[in-house]
């Protein structure tokens, strides 16, 4: 068994690498990169010289290119103490054209295009931008600039490296004053037992100083109780959908309004707010500069989330999901076994209809169908996440389980009737069992058995939610956040949860093998020697 589920993980982590490998060649490589710009705001509102500068920068914040600017390189010379504040600004005015340039911006424009085309950039001068009176355009300053495609196998790498992140007393810089790094261990959490409290809440936390998260282990209220910030998983930055946050980090935050509650800060202010204290990441030099956080904190600690009326990403797609699993499998599999017992009469020949329309009618013209229906019905047919009303929840689940609950009557009626018609079952008869006993002791547990496999994969694949039907009822779950990422050329969540949907993948045929083997004793992973 071992060796098995080792086999299995290998195989598994494989497949998702390559995954994420075909993603990004189609993203990064074989789509047109200037599609990302489309609905940039910046991009509109420059001209020139300007707009170039502009492209390339935000090529590399989508991860197409390593983009050095001129002047970059020449702060990197003034902090290596390669150069003085007096030379580097005579260095860094660059000329209308080239034979405009003084002596010293001459000589390190020639050394800056020898360092860097060295190594396999290629260096871009974009002369003045002049109106026919020889005025300088709007945006059309002279400018320098290096710019590289970044190579794939780099990209990969370093996506995989990045991705499991260990908070620790040296994240924040060693030149930031913070006092005493360390780790310390209270019962009795300050975020229950702020300044001026009369009575003590029991409520272990690990606090750290130097770390990125204030907070390292907590407990509260809210699902699953006890949270950890020590060990993180990145998958990757959001350009578009959700603007630099992470895309784990975009799929389990709350969403909605937010929820204000009366709240004690560690300075001893009060006041309704909706900041979630236990979520307190580092922030250099905020304390100083935000006089609305020296009034609340005691320390640089102050970027924190907010509690909100709505769930995650994955909370919606999770609590839809698995409802209509619930209702497929509660549907589908009763009625597939009274198919298959009543063979050609009217139940069969009514699921077999049902069957064929779901097969042969694309899924997003029944979707819109049930929603057209629902709709007159009185249904809610677009998601609140503010709203209280169950009844939203209606249509997207019976919209995800109708093509469930057709593929589970399916394959029950199919697998029931090759049982029946199997050899063991005419031999039971010629033994004496009755029709009952040869169907609850034979028939439907081996039928079942194939079933079986398939249960893990339903419930897993409930955390992501289905694109087309969340996409429609507008509801802001996994599966609509990869729509969103897709129509904004929002590369970091397109190949994030593409990688999140990969590693679901693997786990749930892994389970689906394990659960077999447990249902059925002639499946065995164990290797006997002979």
């Amino acid at each position: 068994m071992g060796k098995y589920l080792l086999k299995r993980l290998l195989h598994g982590i494989f497949s998702a690498v390559c995954v994420v490998i075909i993603v990004m060649i189609l993203v990064y490589s074989l789509l047109d990169r200037s599609l990302i710009l489309a609905g940039d705001s910046g991009y509109s509102h420059t001209t020139s010289n300007s707009r170039e500068l502009y492209v390339q920068s935000r090529y590399e914040v989508f991860g197409y290119v390593d983009y050095v600017p001129y002047a970059d390189y020449l702060a990197e010379l003034g902090r290596n103490g390669e150069i003085d504040d007096e030379t580097r600004s005579a260095a860094a005015v660059i000329g209308r054209t080239p034979d405009k340039d003084t002596e010293t911006a001459a000589e390190y424009i020639q050394k800056f295009t020898e360092t860097y085309e060295s190594q396999g950039y290629k260096v871009v001068r974009l002369e003045a931008d002049t109106k026919s009176n020889g005025q300088v355009k709007d945006g059309g300053q002279a400018a320098l600039y290096a710019t590289r495609d970044k190579p794939l196998i780099d990209r990969v790498i370093n996506y995989f490296t990045r991705m499991f992140v260990i908070d620790n007393i040296h994240y924040v810089p060693e030149e930031n004053d913070i006092g005493d790094r360390g780790i310390t261990f209270t019962w009795y959490d300050p975020v229950y037992n702020p300044p001026g409290s009369t009575e003590k809440v029991f409520s272990p936390a690990i606090i750290g100083n130097g770390t990125q998260h204030k907070y390292l282990l907590y407990f509260d209220n809210e699902f699953p109780y006890i949270h950890q910030t020590m060990f993180g998983l990145r998958l990757g930055e959001s350009y578009t959908v959700n603007r630099g946050v992470d895309v784990f980090a975009t799929m389990t935050e709350t969403q909605g309004s937010y929820i204000l509650q009366p709240m004690t800060f560690p300075t001893g202010l009060s006041e309704n707010s909706a900041d979630d204290l236990h979520t307190a990441t580092y922030s250099a030099g905020s304390l100083q500069a935000n006089k609305a956080f020296a009034a609340r904190f005691e320390d640089d600690y102050t970027n924190v989330s907010t509690h909100k009326m709505g769930m995650s990403r994955l909370g919606y797609s999770f609590v839809i999901g698995i409802i209509s699993v619930i209702m497929a499998y509660v549907l589908g599999l009763p009625i597939g076994l009274a198919m298959a017992l009543r063979k050609d009469k009217l139940l069969d020949k009514i699921g077999t209809v049902y069957i064929m329309f779901i097969i042969a009618v694309p899924s997003l013209a029944y979707i819109f169908l049930f929603k057209a229906v629902g709709g007159k019905s009185g249904l809610p047919t677009l998601f609140d996440v503010d709203s209280t009303n169950k009844l939203m929840y209606v249509l997207p689940v019976v919209s995800l389980a109708l093509p469930s609950i057709a593929n589970l009557m399916k394959w029950m009626r199919r697998y029931m009737i090759d049982q029946m018609n199997s050899d063991y079952v005419k031999f039971a008869r010629s033994g004496g069992l009755s029709e009952g006993e040869i169907f609850t002791k034979h028939v439907w547990k081996n039928a079942l058995i194939p079933i079986v496999h398939g249960i893990p994969g339903s419930v897993i694949f409930a955390m992501t939610g289905a694109i087309i039907t969340e996409r429609v009822y507008v509801v802001p779950g996994a599966g609509n956040l990869l729509t969103q990422a897709i129509n904004r050329y929002d590369n970091g969540v397109i190949v994030g949860v593409t990688l999140f949907y990969a590693v679901l993948s693997v786990v749930s045929l892994i389970l689906g093998d394990l659960l077999m083997a447990t249902v059925d004793p002639r499946i065995s992973f164990t290797t006997k020697e002979r």
